[in-house]
């Protein structure tokens, strides 16, 4: 199984943003990505780099201009600006969703989110990202069975004209979209802690791509107003989004329980392809997780992810500075590839 990286996704390396009334640290740190690689390397996993296929497929899961303002943001900023930190404190309003009963959540609802400062390398590691996204589902229309694009900074909160939560380009939604030249009918697995509601937000009117997202219950934990289970889609999109909500506070076999209904769900839609946005921020010590996820669950979903059957496109989501992120990423990869080896084992 080949992994997907480009060194340029290091270059936004936001150092803090404001969070339930304070500054703090940035947990979206280049880091992440570097304990993954050298995790893959050490694991023989081939790590090979993207090709530049340009904006035309971001463009399909974004708005143009929002896609084409990320490009000299930064400059633009510190012209007006100078030194200044580039933290968005300006919004315009509130999209569709509802109101939290957190306050956390309302204070949000009234003003929006802090957490995707510009810095100077922001427009090239956000476009490598989403290439990276890109070559990997290329591989899999080209034959491959499975492909983990590592994608940094992540991507399943970004909505089509809006970043959120970190993300900027939705990559999940980038690598789904490219899918759909070869398959008719395309599932994106959130399994982030997080709603996938960027990915909810691009999909919600289309039939031809099946959402589900599998979080933590948005009235009381971020990214809040959107996945709750009585939103389905609209339009041509009824029926084909499905949010599958935790408790804080769940342990394995809830959330095992409820991935399986998702995978039931997949199967049912038909989907010819699928794409996972692979958070390990579910990890029961992740520094923002709210659930009791261990290792052991993250072989057990790899492997019956494999066993779905269905060309698979690995996309890079959460998972934070915590004591076992490499460990769980070294889990979740090293079980897809020995499940994949035992089902060629088995096909011979």
């Amino acid at each position: 199984m080949k992994a997907i990286f480009d060194e340029r996704q290091l270059l936004h390396d936001p150092e803090r943003y404001f969070r339930r009334g304070a500054y703090i640290p940035h947990p979206e740190q280049p880091q992440r990505a570097v304990l993954i690689r050298d995790m893959l390397a050490r694991n023989g996993f081939p790590i090979e780099q993207p090709r530049d296929f340009g904006l035309d497929i971001v463009k399909r899961v974004h708005d143009p201009d929002y896609v084409d303002f990320w490009k000299d943001a930064h400059e633009r900023f510190r012209a007006e600006a100078g030194d200044a930190e580039a933290i968005p404190t300006y919004h315009p309003g509130h999209r569709p969703g509802r109101r939290s009963s957190s306050i956390y959540g309302q204070l949000g609802w009234y003003t929006t989110d802090t957490s995707t400062p510009l810095t100077a390398g922001t427009w090239e590691a956000v476009y490598w990202s989403a290439q990276t996204a890109i070559e990997a589902a290329e591989r899999i229309c080209g034959g491959e069975r499975m492909v983990y694009g590592l994608s940094r900074p992540p991507g399943h909160h970004a909505m089509r004209e809006a970043a959120n939560g970190f993300c900027f380009f939705n990559n999940a939604a980038i690598a789904a979209e490219a899918l759909r030249r070869k398959y008719s009918r395309v599932a994106v697995l959130d399994i982030d802690t997080h709603t996938g509601n960027g990915t909810l937000d691009i999909f919600y009117e289309r039939a031809d791509v099946f959402v589900c997202s599998l979080h933590v219950d948005p009235d009381v934990y971020p990214t809040y107003y959107l996945g709750y289970p009585d939103e389905t889609g609209e339009g041509e999109g009824e029926g084909a989004t499905l949010n599958l909500i935790l408790d804080p506070g769940a342990g394995e076999d809830v959330i095992l329980g409820r991935f399986r209904e998702g995978l039931a769900a997949i199967r049912a839609f038909g989907a010819e392809a699928l794409v996972v946005s692979l958070g390990f921020d579910m990890a029961m010590d992740d520094p923002l997780s709210v659930v009791k996820m261990t290792g052991k669950g993250f072989d057990t979903m790899a492997r019956e992810i494999v066993r779905m059957k269905l060309p698979t496109t690995l996309i890079q989501e959460g998972g934070y500075l915590g004591p076992s992120l490499s460990d769980n990423a070294e889990i979740y990869l090293t079980a897809s590839r020995d499940e994949l080896a035992a089902a060629t084992t088995r096909k011979v």
